[in-house]
């Protein structure tokens, strides 16, 4: 068996860990705390990823959506698929400029070459900042 790929769905979190978030995810200090197929969750704390005002950054935003999306959609796809992502809109409602943010992600479409899924971030106090969602193409990994 692949390390790019979890024994069962309940080791999703062990390999999102292993696997890691990529560079930026980690400067941004995203952390994941739950990773399955339905359902993923990760915070991201406001300091350091702000606008010039203070407040947390609309692509930062974005960063914790597309990194949970996308790991996501990789282990829907299984060890000898890629996911990459095609698509992503984000609708910012409120705006964080304090402690630590929450993205869940859950999907909406999981296909054999197309995903897509919706990340709803909210703030300390469980209000929506923001909804993003991400469509993810499955493709054969390179020389898998």
């Amino acid at each position: 068996m692949s390390s790019d790929s979890p024994a069962l769905a309940s080791d999703g979190l062990d390999w999102a860990r292993r696997r890691g978030m990529g560079a930026l995810a980690e400067k941004m200090g995203i952390e994941f705390t739950e990773f399955s197929i339905e359902r993923s969750v990760a915070t991201m704390p406001v300091e350091g990823n702000t606008q010039p005002v203070g407040l947390l950054h609309g692509g930062a935003y974005v960063v914790l959506g597309e990194s949970l999306g996308s790991m996501a959609a990789n282990l829907h796809a299984g060890p000898y698929r890629l996911a990459v992502g095609v698509d992503i809109n984000a609708t910012h409602t409120r705006s964080a400029t304090s402690g630590i943010v929450t993205g869940v992600c859950t999907p909406v479409h999981l296909g054999r070459s197309i995903t897509v899924h919706e990340i709803a971030v909210t703030d300390d106090q469980g209000r929506r900042c923001s909804t993003i969602r991400i469509t993810n193409m499955i493709t054969d990994r390179p020389g898998a």
